[in-house]
């Protein structure tokens, strides 16, 4: 089975990246622009020996045309993505009033039209049942409580939530289903970085379980659905 995870390089990505190989027999695409990390992710994969590979693939979502980059490199690898984790995600926490336009198109740049690019690029490589998985924010769903400081990230998740629903529609042709995890608070880098004294109920490993199983099985149930994923209510 061959897999696709962005933002593979640390918290949440890497931890996924990391079960998803030692869980199952597949071939991992492990995408972040940070290769260090992913070589070391890939040092602790091949002592697991359990037939899995991980392929560490250094890109910047914020450069234009890097998905011309990742179907060079798919083609190169045969690779036939079963599974594709979209999670990678950039995250500016500041005042709404001194948030700038050069934020908003980072944000949305690696948060939504990445996800659109990769997408679009790939729909003529997934096999049949392929089953695409966008990771959200909490943030972005309508009525759960909203952070000062977020504005931007959160609408930049808001938008992956419908566009996963729209992407849903659209690729049923191609028996592909998308569904969309819109995650809570995870105890990660980009947390702490966001919110210093902030900690979290559940662990970057712990998201990464889920992530895998429901990666591996959701399809099964869901299509074109976004689930809340929070310990939190709303």
């Amino acid at each position: 089975m061959d897999v696709i995870i962005t933002g593979a390089s640390r918290g949440i990505g890497f931890e996924t990246a990391f079960i998803m190989a030692t869980s199952v027999k597949c071939r991992v695409l492990a995408v972040s622009r940070n290769c260090e990390s992913l070589l070391l992710l890939k040092k602790r994969i091949d002592e697991h020996a359990n037939g899995s590979e991980l392929v560490p693939f250094s890109v910047d979502f914020e450069k234009p045309g890097f998905e011309l980059e990742l179907i060079n490199k798919i083609e190169s690898l045969g690779f036939k993505p079963q599974i594709v984790i979209n999670n990678a995600g950039l995250l500016v926490s500041k005042p709404f009033e001194d948030l700038s336009g050069l934020d908003f198109d980072r944000m949305f740049d690696v948060n939504v039209k990445s996800v659109f690019l990769i997408v679009r690029s790939l729909i003529k490589y997934f096999p049949k049942n392929a089953h695409i998985v966008n990771i959200s924010s909490i943030g972005g769903v309508q009525g759960s409580v909203k952070f000062s400081g977020l504005s931007l990230y959160s609408a930049s998740k808001a938008a992956v939530c419908i566009l996963t629903e729209c992407l849903a529609e659209e690729l049923k042709p191609h028996d592909i289903q998308v569904n969309c995890l819109a995650l809570g608070a995870v105890q990660t880098e980009m947390l702490s970085e966001a919110f210093p004294n902030y900690k979290a109920k559940l662990s970057a490993n712990e998201m990464g379980k889920y992530i895998v199983d429901f990666a591996i099985n959701g399809n099964k149930y869901f299509n074109g659905k976004v689930l809340p994923v929070s310990v939190s209510t709303p």
